[in-house]
């Protein structure tokens, strides 16, 4: 079996896990490939390096270390090779996490293929300025306007299938997966959606309203988001976090269900009620 990694070394101890993780998985007799990225802190393992797209396209699974923000990131590089990922905490929650670092005798089932797989559903938005296409995203959580630097609100206009619009005044929007919404549109004040009721949810941000509240719509429901008053609120586009991008009077946003999934290993058999008392329940979060 042929294991890739994706690293976030800023956590306190995801050196020491993925070392760990390593040498459990070559006691078990799995290659380990590596991006050359993390060369330099893990020559001293013997493992395969080469570039990121090489080891993920090639490899049987993606492991993640570190936290849910690294394992959104390193879940959009194998949902574009159609690989399966899985999560070991080196952070703090670790919601996504498959295994945490004191359970790593388990990399047994992974490595003998006794694991169940969850596909989620993940969002596809295209930017469009003039009905050019600039840009294009896959989120595994969220898409995200929000308001700049200025203290404006937004006015967010929503169009659902084409058909009728609805507004927004407020800080910004969040569209977002079953796998979001116990994320940025939890903090919101949205509902948290069991992953398997495949569904997109929109939830507002600050909205100017004593009724705003998050709607839930069909999994192949085509949302078009534009801001009315851009000069005002100098709104961004974030997706999954990422690097934020201006949104301009002539620009669209066309959110919709993607064509690609993300395939997440749980070797465990906690189930979504077992995780979030476990992860944000029991922990207070």
């Amino acid at each position: 079996m042929k294991v890739a990694f994706h690293v976030n070394l800023t956590r306190s101890h995801a050196f020491e896990v993925t070392c760990n993780v390593v040498a459990e998985l070559k006691r078990l007799g799995a290659q380990v490939l590596m991006p050359l990225e993390l060369k330099t802190g893990f020559s001293h393992l013997n493992v395969s390096f080469m570039p990121n797209e090489e080891a993920v396209s090639s490899c049987d699974a993606l492991i993640a270390v570190g936290g849910d923000g690294t394992f959104i990131h390193a879940a959009h590089d194998a949902a574009k090779y159609d690989k399966e990922i899985l999560g070991i905490n080196a952070g703090n929650l670790g919601f996504l996490a498959g295994l945490e670092k004191q359970e790593l005798h388990l990399l047994s089932s992974l490595t003998e293929g006794n694991y169940e797989i969850d596909k989620r559903m993940m969002l596809c938005a295209e930017h469009y300025i003039n009905g050019e296409l600039v840009s294009k995203n896959y989120c595994l959580n969220d898409v995200v306007i929000a308001r700049g630097v200025s203290m404006r609100m937004c006015d967010i206009n929503v169009v659902c299938d084409g058909n009728g619009s609805f507004a927004y005044h407020a800080d910004g929007l969040i569209v977002a997966t079953p796998t979001g919404s116990t994320a940025y549109s939890l903090s919101s004040g949205g509902p948290v959606v069991d992953p398997s009721i495949e569904s997109i949810i929109i939830t507002p941000i600050c909205t100017h309203s004593l009724f705003s509240r998050s709607i839930i719509f069909r999994p192949e429901t085509k949302l078009e988001l534009s801001v009315g008053n851009c000069g005002l609120c100098l709104p961004l586009l974030s997706c999954d976090g990422e690097s934020a991008i201006e949104i301009t009077p002539e620009s669209k946003i066309l959110v919709r269900r993607a064509h690609r999934n993300s395939k997440i290993i749980r070797i465990k058999a906690d189930g979504f009620t077992d995780i979030l008392y476990s992860k944000l329940i029991e922990r207070r979060v």
